[in-house]
């Protein structure tokens, strides 16, 4: 693709009173809700730097929105090739506003299912990726007085499932880190928004990658993870509306901390956070056993 596309001028505003003079970068846009949230963006000329790992999705979309988009190849696994990749969208558009986390993919079995390799990509992928985009943007965000930092994560952030210990690993780990990082970066003006959907039709499973079945699992709850190969099988999310969902989350303000999308989502986390602060709560008296005398 060619990068070296002329950055968009003019003061145009968006016709929903958004400020489409600003800048985005998002991870993983040839597919899914990187595509849609990019296409949206992208059609009320909204400049939009976006990463994959397939070239053909990033010509197309520089072709059709030429001095709009920049495309530039990137493995989320590559730290540097990560920090390269930020400058020259800084360069290239001079600045840079909203950073969205999009590039993921799933990786289920059992904890024994999944191979060293398997596991190794899947946390430099969902979580050290997340992670190193981030640490690139700051201080670029930090010079211009603010910005945005939007993680995709998921209910799987909050409710961990058996034969899905490590997605819940990466994500449970990438929003633990967002959530100090609002903390760290909340004095420079740069807020942190993480987004938690629930099933979307975006072709989530055809990505997914799956363990070796061992026979030992076969009747246990791990097993059920082995139908999310079904691509017939029903989510309730709209693409669209999560897409749509996404970048209002990353204009508000002030930013706010969590997004729940899909009353799916709603009611995994809800019941994840009741059993877990109930089994906490019921520790009140013994916690306090090994606390010093007084």
């Amino acid at each position: 693709m060619n990068n070296s596309t002329a950055p968009a001028t003019g003061g145009d505003k968006a016709t929903d009173g958004a400020d489409i003079d600003k800048v985005w970068l998002i991870t993983g846009v040839s597919s899914g809700l990187g595509q849609e949230m990019t296409r949206r963006l992208l059609a009320r000329r909204t400049r939009v730097v976006g990463t994959a790992r397939d070239p053909r999705a990033l010509e197309t979309l520089q072709a059709q929105h030429p001095g709009l988009f920049r495309g530039h190849l990137l493995d989320v696994t590559d730290p540097t090739a990560i920090h390269r990749v930020v400058d020259h969208a800084v360069a290239g558009f001079g600045g840079l506003d909203v950073v969205v986390n999009n590039a993921g993919y799933g990786l289920f079995g059992a904890a024994e299912e999944v191979t060293d390799a398997q596991i190794d990509h899947q946390i430099a992928t969902n979580l050290t990726g997340s992670i190193h985009v981030t640490r690139a943007a700051l201080p670029h965000l930090r010079a211009r007085g603010g910005g945005r930092i939007v993680q995709v994560s998921t209910y799987g952030g909050h409710a961990a499932y058996p034969g899905g210990s490590l997605y819940s690993a990466g994500k449970f780990g990438i929003e633990g880190f967002m959530e100090a990082l609002a903390k760290e970066v909340a004095p420079f003006g740069i807020g942190v928004t993480i987004v938690e959907p629930g099933g979307t039709r975006t072709g989530f499973r055809r990505g997914a990658v799956f363990g070796t079945p061992l026979t030992a699992y076969d009747d246990t709850p791990a097993a059920a993870v082995r139908g999310l190969t079904d691509e017939s099988a029903p989510s309730p999310g709209d693409p669209q509306l999560v897409a749509a969902a996404i970048i209002a989350a990353g204009e508000a303000d002030p930013a706010p901390l969590r997004v729940v999308l899909g009353s799916d989502s709603y009611r995994h986390i809800v019941s994840a956070l009741r059993e877990r602060l109930a089994g906490v709560e019921d520790q009140k008296t013994s916690s306090a056993m090994t606390d010093r005398p007084a």
